[in-house]
């Protein structure tokens, strides 16, 4: 039995009451519960883990995805469902890294009948994600996007924000830790990778994969000027591993200490702290994938 956690806002989609009712005339054994508020995604997949739910489905955007992903890491392995995934948001970054069709039909078929995969969450402090952290500058980008503007210009949006507040960008000093390295620096943006996009389409980690134990790390740092901002620009289409304002790398944990609190955001949702430690579950969670996605490591 498969339950569709569905968020409020899309329940009344005709594209996806017709997509429920073609996978059941098809044979599936699907139910729906729809959420009403926030944390509600998070209770029900709890219960549906303790209901015997042998497949959870996130209708919804990133945020969604995130609630249902903290709802099941609370529950024992033994109980924990397999994920499936129904973009329905504004960006779908995980869906869309994923190679997930954004069609209500044929993405919630696959999310029914796509193999499960295990792959590694990431947990911030007390909470979990599975695509991207990030702090600083595309954290502010984030959560200062207006709703209206998302579902005007789906993720083009975030592109939109980001060129306006560009010429008014805060720096964060602080400390970053990790096995074998620390890095003192003003934190222009750091982007903490289990996926590799974020922000409606903005590849961050190229390179990260699901099912590697792995975080891709990446810091933007020590921009004080305009000029800088297009000299770091410059280097990060470039990918050095270490320059002078870029530093990307992978590590299985990291800690941050600012000076202040900064924005922070899980899955796109927002969060601010002022020092936080993130650290890595392998395989802790068994997500409907396509076979040859690019996001999965092969054994070697």
């Amino acid at each position: 039995m498969a339950r569709l956690i569905l968020n409020g806002k899309s329940a009344q989609l005709p594209a996806v009451r017709q997509a429920v009712f073609a996978c059941r005339e098809a044979g599936e054994d699907i139910d729906v519960r729809v959420t009403w508020e926030r944390g509600d995604a998070e209770c029900m997949a709890q219960q549906a883990g303790r209901d015997g739910v042998e497949r959870v489905i996130a209708g919804g955007g990133d945020g969604t995805v995130n609630e249902v992903v903290n709802g099941l890491m609370r529950l024992s392995p033994e109980q924990r469902p397999g994920l499936g995934i129904l973009p329905l948001g504004s960006a779908n970054d995980l869906a869309t890294s994923l190679g997930l069709s954004l069609k209500a039909e044929a993405a919630l078929r696959s999310a029914l009948q796509f193999p499960l995969r295990r792959i590694d969450v990431p947990r911030l402090d007390d909470r979990y994600f599975l695509n991207m952290a990030t702090c600083g500058f595309g954290a502010e980008i984030t959560s200062s996007t207006p709703e209206a503007l998302k579902r005007l210009l789906g993720g083009g949006a975030y592109s939109l924000i980001a060129a306006v507040k560009a010429w008014d960008y805060r720096l964060y000093p602080g400390v970053l830790r990790w096995e074998g390295g620390e890095r003192r620096a003003k934190l222009f943006l750091l982007a903490i990778g289990n996926g590799r996009q974020s922000g409606g389409g903005q590849v961050l980690a190229p390179d990260a994969m699901l099912n590697d134990g792995l975080l891709d790390v990446l810091l933007l740092h020590n921009v004080t000027s305009l000029a800088e901002l297009r000299a770091m620009r410059r280097e990060l289409a470039e990918r050095p591993s270490r320059s002078r304002y870029v530093d990307a790398f992978r590590t299985d944990g990291l800690a941050f200490e600012a000076e202040q609190a900064l924005p922070l955001t899980l899955d796109g949702e927002p969060l601010q702290r002022r020092r936080f430690q993130v650290t890595v579950s392998p395989g802790a969670l068994a997500l409907a994938a396509p076979p040859e996605c690019a996001l999965f490591s092969r054994p070697s």
